[in-house]
């Protein structure tokens, strides 16, 4: 089945008429403001001031060395980053706190055998440089760098996957080559893993970050650890159980460096491993639905009980950011990546895209309804396309997020939120189109880019390559 994008629309009242078959709680502003509107609104939030109310959202690159230091690819994205005008950035990169916690083998991580700080601040010298560059003034900047740990997706050197298991589930179990008999992490294990996210924070403080975001989302190893409740031990079982070791790592956090700000990239909702059905391609449930914020009585909706529980958790510790997203790229990416296009190992939408991304903006506003004072970055805007400025400025002006968070659509478009902040007429011809070429490069070992968009990445040698295997899946 196929779907009518955004772009396709003309005219306000065709996304109208869309958004209310498909998603009718959706709401677009006609006259956009740019920085005299809800985009352009100073807010104080965790102790610090945020000029505007777009945020850059944490990407991995595929694109850093072996030994884990940024390239000058590496570099190019961070520059751009700061060209956008966005003046919180989060993350901006997937930041592993050990070598067997990469997802990828070129992610950056915390070498003990490298120069590691040095890397990270040229990131900082060129996202600085960047926003300087179009006029922006670099000190207003707010920088959080995501700290993260695969768990089951790690992949850390080019041998191939080496997934680190805190539960079991058979269907993703299978899929990393695994069963249930294999071997989890020991609760030994888990807490050397909690002693390298300190030390990686620790450095991050050093380097000038002003945040760590401590990654829970996305079926990595902390998020899977927060829906573990077969594993036994310390770290699993029961709600303080499956908590213990994020509570732990925010409290050596804090100990090591009470400085530095602590956020958390939560998924507060998931759905069950998804598969393509074998005659259509269309994505369907497959396997139990076991994890955190799931439904396990109706697998095709979310629960967002126990996420509500943990956002209460961690603003009992003092955390005061949360970015808010859902799912995950490697078993549900329809609801994670609302997109026109599947990459080359995912399957055709099972709904309208625009209904994943009011997936998004509703669980966004259940956050906001139950933790008010907390700053709030939603997710799932870039599927909107050229209507996204008026779908954001729309739940800032009502309060439903804070920050309105943009990832893919970086990639090809740096400057979208300076242009919308600026008055200025987005330009068609770079707005993402969700082809999630950005994904099929590195799920087949090329460097995660907007192949069809960005004359740097369609000029490639693997540019044919990947544009082939997109006609092969559509």
């Amino acid at each position: 089945m196929t779907y009518v994008s955004p772009g396709h629309h003309r005219s306000l009242r065709e996304l109208r008429d869309h958004l209310e078959e498909v998603a009718p709680a959706l709401g677009c502003d006609e006259v956009l403001e740019g920085a005299d509107g809800p985009f352009g609104a100073p807010l104080e939030r965790a102790g610090f001031h945020f000029a505007n109310r777009f945020a850059i959202q944490p990407m991995e690159g595929w694109d850093g060395t072996l030994a884990g230091a940024p390239s000058d690819d590496t570099l190019r994205r961070w520059r751009r980053f700061g060209r956008s005008g966005a003046k919180l950035i989060w993350g901006g990169e997937a930041f592993a706190v050990c070598l067997a916690g990469r997802a990828n083998p070129r992610q950056l991580f915390l070498n003990d055998e490298g120069d590691v700080e040095s890397g990270l601040g040229r990131l900082l010298e060129e996202l600085r440089a960047g926003h300087a560059e179009v006029g922006e003034d670099p000190d207003q900047l707010v920088v959080v760098l995501q700290l993260t740990h695969s768990g089951r997706w790690a992949q850390p050197t080019l041998a191939g996957p080496e997934p680190c298991l805190v539960s079991h589930h058979p269907e993703l179990d299978a899929r990393v080559g695994l069963s249930c008999d294999d071997r989890l992490l020991s609760d030994g294990e888990l807490e050397h893993i909690r002693d390298r996210y300190v030390l990686a924070a620790r450095m991050a403080s050093r380097v000038g970050f002003h945040f760590v975001d401590v990654k829970c989302c996305h079926g990595y190893l902390m998020h899977e650890l927060l829906g573990a409740d077969t594993r036994p031990g310390r770290y699993g079982g029961d709600f303080e159980g499956r908590t213990r070791l994020f509570v732990e790592v925010v409290e050596g956090i804090r100990a090591s460096c009470p400085e530095l700000g602590i956020g958390v990239r939560l998924s507060v909702g998931d759905l069950p491993p998804h598969t393509p059905h074998p005659e259509t391609g269309v994505g369907h449930p497959r396997g139990a639905a076991a994890g955190f914020g799931m439904n396990s009585e109706d697998p095709a909706s979310i629960d967002l009980t126990e996420p509500l529980r943990f956002i209460g958790l961690c603003r009992s510790l003092g955390i005061e950011l949360i970015n808010q997203t859902l799912g995950s790229p490697y078993y549900c990416p329809h609801l994670l990546r609302p997109a026109s296009h599947p990459p080359s190992d995912g399957y055709l939408p099972p709904e309208d895209p625009l209904a994943s991304v009011e997936a998004h903006l509703l669980a966004a506003r259940a956050v906001r309804r139950a933790e008010p004072g907390l700053g709030l970055v939603g997710t799932g805007y870039s599927y909107l396309q050229e209507w996204l400025p008026h779908v954001g400025q729309h739940e800032l002006r009502a309060g439903h997020t804070d920050f309105v968070g943009l990832g893919r659509v970086v990639l090809s478009y740096p400057e979208l939120p300076l242009d919308v902040l600026r008055g200025r007429t987005l330009d068609r011809r770079r707005i993402c189109r969700t082809f999630s070429d950005c994904t099929t490069a590195p799920r087949n070992g090329a460097k995660s880019g907007c192949y069809p968009l960005d004359p740097y990445y369609r000029e490639s040698p693997e540019a044919e390559a990947i544009r082939s295997l997109r006609r092969r899946k559509s």
